[in-house]
């Protein structure tokens, strides 16, 4: 497995790649946007995961966030910053970003949630190609006002066509699994994220307005993901049966 770190402060990196080769991955290092991109788009030495820090010189990691996926909308991508926000949590979050952990961290938990997250997005690809492998069309999920196609890992609203994360697409298959059925965030939690990933509810409240935006025909009065208060959330299938096809 690969691994590309885009971070600007030579010490941080040094420190990164020796213990990422340690457990077995190669690393690749970027100490700007520009050489990340190009490292990225090598496709003699693909990229298997990206953890990458925001503020960098000359171009932004929301930036490099944003090229990357308008070339590879699955590949795990995970933020290491010291921005503490939660509004720059929710912009990494617009750009693409799957999972995002502040500075200082703690090595083993960035060490099991690089482990999960390759391991997840591995589970999700190969089952992807078990599907189209088939002599039948790309499955897909139909409701009334958009259609959500897990093999390219796209949604498509009207005659608009987005591409989900890794981490969004997990989130919003679980919500039409369980369908009609009040998910309190902490089961949300347990159940699409890894335990040993240190996130707070708040995390799933920023990937549900992020589905909301790309879903709802009005976000502020949301159709499917509906808010449960004090509980979470609960997905309805509108006037649609919401049939997988």
């Amino acid at each position: 497995m690969r691994i590309l770190i885009v971070e600007d402060e030579e010490a941080l990196a040094l420190g990164l790649k020796f213990n990422f080769e340690q457990e077995g991955y190669e690393v690749l290092l970027a100490g700007d946007g520009p050489t990340a991109l190009k490292l990225f788009e090598d496709t003699a030495a693909p990229v298997d995961l990206i953890i990458m820090d925001l503020m960098l010189p000359g171009m932004s990691g929301y930036e490099i966030c944003k090229a990357i996926r308008q070339q590879n909308k699955t590949i795990p991508i995970l933020v290491l910053s010291a921005r503490t926000l939660s509004e720059d949590r929710m912009h990494a979050f617009d750009c693409g970003t799957d999972q995002y952990m502040t500075k200082p961290f703690v090595l083993p938990e960035l060490l099991n949630r690089v482990r999960n997250l390759l391991e997840r997005h591995k589970t999700l690809l190969a089952a992807a190609k078990v599907e189209t492998a088939e002599p039948v069309p790309q499955a897909k999920y139909e409701f009334a006002h958009f259609t959500l196609h897990p093999q390219s890992f796209e949604v498509v609203a009207g005659d608009k066509r987005h591409s989900l994360t890794t981490q969004e697409m997990q989130l919003m298959k679980y919500f039409i699994d369980h369908e009609g059925e009040v998910l309190s965030r902490f089961q949300i939690l347990e159940e699409v994220w890894d335990e040993h990933v240190d996130v707070t509810t708040r995390t799933i409240d920023n990937f549900v307005l992020r589905l909301r935006k790309l879903i709802e025909p009005d976000p502020a009065r949301p159709q499917y993901i509906l808010s449960v208060r004090g509980t979470g959330y609960r997905f309805v299938s509108g006037h649609s049966d919401g049939a997988r096809s």
